[in-house]
């Protein structure tokens, strides 16, 4: 594997809640020591289901929210010693694409302004280079030229999208979070999105934290996908392989939950619902909804451990659930 574009290490972040404690204002986990790297020119899926952490996740590594704890390294630098004036300079090779194309660009400015906006905080293709550049970014993703005038409401869900992306390669950034960044769209329209994304990939070798909750989207897209559940890392490998043989019980419960044309296909089926983040079960944080579980799963908090050359799970049981879907 090439030396990793992105580490991060030991990510705890959490909130505050309404509630007063005895000492002081309880707090809600939400991330709870998350390790992961990414590559030069890697997509990582990043899954799970609502509440897991996904989005604060990719907003901690971007240092668009302040984790408690962890370190964040980016291209070898540690983004938490970097001076306001070193860390704006490395905004430009980190950039996010939004999940709702509705309300990410400014109804008020035309598709030429949002697009020159983070050309000018840059300092880049200034002068009579900018509108060839502006003309390249809307051609990149499958649009003309001719829209940069036009208002944001004068485009569809999709064609906006494609906006959001353009914008996120003005810069020509080396790393993306695309946060949910096909789910508001229909599924023909995804698909497009999706391709889009993999050929910018191709093109510019730009790394992509790519977070949804429809594992089926993360593998069509990802290298390697990431499980996320509570706040915690579950299972870590090729997408394919946590596709078609997951080593983790929720991973087999994600796949599961897909639709399928095979009315007979033997499915794992979770019960209850996700046990709050203030008073987790002990030990693995999966076990009151787990079919597996054994009385040494509420021992200690099991880590992620290497399985296979390429998989990692955090599961004390040794055999990969082949064929549960």
């Amino acid at each position: 594997m090439k030396q990793a574009l992105l580490e991060v290490r030991g990510l705890n972040k959490s909130y505050p809640t309404s509630k007063k404690g005895f000492f002081r204002r309880s707090r809600i986990p939400v991330l709870r020591d998350v390790d992961l790297s990414i590559a030069p020119g890697e997509v990582l899926g990043l899954v799970g289901e609502s509440g897991s952490g996904k989005s604060t996740l990719g907003k901690a590594v971007l240092k668009l929210i302040e984790a408690d704890s962890g370190t964040i390294k980016f291209d070898g630098r540690d983004l938490a010693n970097l001076s306001p004036e070193d860390l704006r300079a490395v905004r430009k090779d980190i950039q996010i694409i939004f999940q709702d194309p509705y309300a990410s660009l400014d109804p008020r400015k035309s598709i030429r302004a949002v697009l020159s906006e983070a050309l000018d905080t840059h300092q880049l293709h200034m002068g009579a280079k900018r509108e060839g550049r502006l003309n390249e970014l809307l051609e990149m993703v499958g649009l003309s030229p001719e829209f940069l005038g036009r208002l944001p409401h004068e485009f569809s869900g999709g064609q906006r999208q494609r906006i959001g992306i353009a914008r996120a390669i003005a810069v020509e950034p080396r790393f993306i979070v695309a946060d949910e960044a096909v789910s508001a769209l229909d599924v023909s329209i995804q698909a497009q999105v999706l391709n889009l994304l993999a050929d910018l990939r191709e093109k510019t070798g730009v790394s992509i934290l790519f977070i949804s909750h429809d594992l089926s989207v993360v593998r069509f897209i990802s290298d390697r996908v990431m499980v996320l559940y509570l706040g915690r890392v579950m299972e870590i490998g090729r997408a394919d392989d946590i596709h078609f043989s997951p080593a983790h019980p929720y991973t087999a419960a994600l796949v599961s939950a897909e639709p399928s044309l095979k009315p007979s296909l033997e499915r794992m089926r979770l019960t209850g619902e996700i046990p709050s983040p203030v008073n987790p079960p002990p030990g693995c944080v999966f076990s009151s909804r787990c079919p597996y579980v054994q009385d040494a799963c509420a021992a200690e908090i099991p880590k992620l451990r290497q399985i296979e050359e390429t998989r990692f799970s955090a599961c004390i049981r040794d055999n990969i659930l082949n064929g549960v879907q």
